[in-house]
């Protein structure tokens, strides 16, 4: 969501990067193939469901990174149909309709896997950032608090980033600075966190401990409209308008059909 303020823009993702969601969906599929069942015959008839479920939903997020959605959205419906207790095959469709559009349906895979496993970190953690994208607050961080609860979940800074977005995007800035604060503490070079901490600072007109956090988050990252745009906005209030002016170019420069950048020529009247 590319709107200049996080007030306006919300949580920033359910995952840090493309690979950091496929590392989830792996250990999903590793932790539930290894579940079993005490008889034989149920054992074998549900095996079968399960590994094509998982054949489906291998090849639904194949093609769905891909851009054929189209293909994605038929394995995977596919995969839902064939073990309707498959957690990660909701999630995966559930992020193919939020791609697509589609949030309702989104929010119906989302609580299906949620049901179907529902102690799992990666599960909260997802459902959690779509309760809060879609203005559900209070929900969303239940369910952020019990992917911090599951003691197998490997990434617990995702959770606590995705709890201290979440907390900002509702004027909450003390429990967005806690939960920042100990995302940052466990991964301090963390992208996101440090994103939202500059924001946050932003928005509580510590100019300068912005500015700080931006650098970090410059030290570890590739800039994107909204880091640029952030810049533009931290160093325009710090009343720096040669630093404003590098973030300006810069996205001028290289995102100039962009939101931010024609937020940005609205600000400078130009």
């Amino acid at each position: 969501m590319s709107k200049p303020s996080l007030k306006r823009k919300g949580i920033r993702a359910g995952c840090a990067s493309a690979k950091m969601c496929l590392l989830m969906l792996s250990a999903f599929m590793a932790l539930i193939s290894g579940c079993a069942t005490t008889n034989p015959d149920q054992d074998l008839n549900e095996s079968k469901g399960r590994k094509a479920a998982e054949s489906n939903t291998s090849l639904g997020l194949e093609y769905m990174n891909r851009g054929q959605y189209e293909v994605a959205l038929g394995k995977l419906k596919k995969a839902v149909k064939e073990d309707p207790d498959y957690a990660p095959g909701h999630t995966v469709l559930a992020v193919l309709y939020e791609r697509i559009g589609e949030l309702e349906l989104a929010g119906k895979h989302y609580k299906a896997a949620y049901e179907a496993d529902p102690a799992d970190g990666d599960v909260n953690n997802n459902y959690g950032v779509y309760l809060c994208k879609t203005g559900k607050g209070p929900q969303a961080h239940s369910h952020l608090e019990k992917a911090l609860d599951d003691p197998f979940y490997s990434s617990p800074w995702v959770a606590l980033t995705n709890a201290g977005s979440c907390a900002l995007s509702n004027d909450n800035l003390a429990g967005a600075d806690s939960y920042l604060r100990r995302a940052l503490k466990i991964e301090p070079g963390f992208p996101d966190a440090l994103m939202n901490m500059a924001r946050l600072n932003f928005e509580r007109r510590n100019y300068l401990s912005a500015r700080a956090f931006l650098q970090r988050y410059e030290a570890v990252a590739r800039h994107d409209p909204e880091s640029l745009l952030l810049g533009f906005e931290i160093e325009t209030a710090a009343r720096d308008n040669k630093a404003a002016n590098k973030y300006k170019l810069a996205l001028e420069t290289n995102f100039p059909e962009s939101d931010q950048t024609a937020e940005v020529r609205r600000i400078s009247g130009k």
